[in-house]
């Protein structure tokens, strides 16, 4: 029964949180607070010598500083006053959650397209690191639907697997990670060595969700000979992890992704997945849509039927 008041109930009451609301704009989100800590130590440790260093050091404290804060408060509250502890568990995951917020973004991208490709541009720049001036109309779409594969696991997927193992500091330190390589983790001149590190803990920390991800989309899709697609062009993506659900979603839709963008002025290669340069289309939108909140719906159940099962007592 305390597994299930502890860890369920705010899982799920977070969880209803993100489905109607998504990110709450208008109130102070931990990532945001991860930035401006992220932003401080890249100003003042990225540069001289040491640099891959400097920038290691700077990932292991603040992921550990995450960590270990939100457990000793968490804890404490837990056994001075459980009520305040449930409700800051229940935000805590509605902040981590990440699902309704991307499905918005995605489908305002479409939108935007419908009145200019330079709206297009705007909206889809919300969403990824990329230089969205040079994209063409479908360049746009795909770069949005790219965004919603592989945000699927860094949003949803990954803090749920996270929480199953860690609780939530453990879902709270993968959100520093991830923010960390969002930030810094680039193989741009100016982060290639200070985000070397911070770069890798995400690649270990997603390996696992990335996988679980990309086989829920094509469980949740019916179609179990996307597999096979999915093992072949997986490994062509330039991460290790990210090519997983986007090659899922490619199969899916039948399209490809992937090709080299511009960064921060730097042209990155990446090669392409999937063989079908065609045009997509607001169909491709909503399906690819459908198949986020499947996998968002499975993901959950799953996490709960192995946290019940380890309230369960033994035999």
């Amino acid at each position: 029964m305390s597994i299930i008041i502890s860890n369920i109930v705010p899982l799920f009451f977070g969880w209803l949180l993100d489905r109607f609301f998504g990110d709450p704009a208008c109130l102070p989100h931990p990532v945001v607070w991860f930035g401006k800590l992220i932003s401080i130590g890249e100003r003042k440790l990225n540069h001289g010598s040491w640099r891959r260093l400097k920038g290691a050091v700077l990932a292991v404290v603040l992921i550990l500083f995450v960590y270990f804060t939100a457990f000793f408060i968490l804890d404490t509250l837990e056994s001075v006053y459980l009520p305040l502890a449930l409700l800051l568990k229940t935000l805590l995951v509605f902040y981590c959650l990440a699902g309704t917020t991307l499905v918005r973004e995605v489908r305002d991208v479409f939108l935007a397209l419908d009145v200019s490709l330079d709206k297009g541009r705007v909206q889809v720049s919300r969403i990824v690191g990329r230089d969205t001036s040079r994209l063409n109309e479908n360049e746009v779409k795909k770069a949005a639907l790219e965004t919603l594969a592989e945000n699927l696991s860094d949003g949803v997927v990954a803090p749920l697997f996270w929480y199953l193992l860690l609780g939530v500091p453990g879902m709270l330190a993968y959100k520093m990670i991830n923010t960390l390589d969002s930030m810094i983790g680039y193989r741009t001149e100016r982060y290639k060595r200070f985000g070397f590190f911070a770069a890798k803990i995400d690649d270990i920390s997603n390996y696992l969700p990335a996988r679980i991800t990309a086989i829920l989309m094509v469980f949740v899709s019916l179609r179990p000979s996307l597999l096979m697609f999915v093992a072949r062009n997986g490994r062509l993506h330039a991460s290790p992890n990210s090519g997983y659900p986007e090659s899922a979603l490619a199969g899916i839709l039948n399209c490809r992704f992937g090709g080299g963008h511009f960064y921060f002025n730097e042209y990155i290669y990446k090669p392409f997945i999937g063989t079908n340069e065609r045009v997509l289309d607001m169909a491709d939108m909503r399906k690819a849509i459908t198949i986020n909140r499947r996998v968002e719906y499975t993901m959950l159940i799953l996490v709960t039927l192995f946290l019940l099962a380890a309230s369960a007592p033994a035999i």
